[in-house]
């Protein structure tokens, strides 16, 4: 019986893309750049993608990827401006940023009672914190895990035990990793970390376009009120 619900942030509960298209678009203004074109997100994700499989895997850093992202999202553009500068004004920007992914808040207060819910995400502390309260987030978790804060980065092991001692600490009977269900958009860093930790899993696939994504998911939706099919 599912007890807790982790669930990721980016691109699950509140939109990275559609920031991600706002902020080229807004900053490529301000800055003197190119206009934005659509087909200029695919390069983001698919370079930011690299990025960030290199931190989960351990290979990179932060402070590389500060360092050297749009750098390298830059040259693919074909643009050449200063990456780091680009960078600051890109992470200040998210910071603040709060678009609800579609259906997120109907979730939410669809699953709010029912179960102990925890957001679950990769990135820094301050930034994510401040993220769910701009979107009125905030109280429906019981718990919030951010990696910066536990020291380690999904889909590590070590983000999902501090979590689980987190969860369970004044606990008169702990709840089990069995007992809890991850939902998340990332097949690396959500699935398959919580699936290696014996968590049930929900995969989330906006595209619904995945039938068989190579992993043991137990769930796959592709709308958050979804979950009202098995939950």
């Amino acid at each position: 019986m599912i007890k807790a619900i982790f669930i990721d942030i980016d691109n699950t509960l509140l939109d990275f893309d559609a920031y991600v298209r706002e902020a080229m678009t807004e900053g490529f203004k301000a800055f003197g750049l190119p206009p934005y074109e659509e087909w200029m997100l695919g390069v983001f994700l698919r370079i930011n993608g690299e990025f960030w499989r290199g931190i989960e895997d351990g290979t990179l850093t932060r402070a590389q990827l500060r360092e050297n992202r749009w750098n390298a999202i830059f040259a693919a553009l074909g643009i050449d401006f200063d990456g780091p500068t680009f960078e600051t004004y890109f992470r200040a920007r998210l910071r603040d940023s709060a678009i609800p992914v579609e259906g997120a808040i109907e979730m939410l207060r669809y699953l709010e009672g029912r179960y102990v819910l925890c957001a679950a995400s990769n990135g820094p502390w301050e930034q994510q914190v401040n993220r769910l309260n701009r979107a009125d987030m905030i109280k429906y978790f019981r718990h919030v895990f951010v990696s910066e804060r536990l020291g380690a980065e999904k889909p590590a092991a070590a983000f999902f035990a501090e979590s689980m001692a987190e969860l369970n600490a004044g606990r008169a009977e702990p709840i089990l990793p069995g007992e809890v269900l991850m939902l998340g958009d990332s097949l690396s860093s959500d699935m398959a970390g919580s699936i290696a930790f014996g968590m049930q899993t929900c995969f989330f696939d906006r595209s619904g376009a995945v039938t068989d994504c190579g992993l043991p998911v137990d769930h796959i939706i592709c709308r958050l009120t979804d979950v009202r099919d098995f939950l």
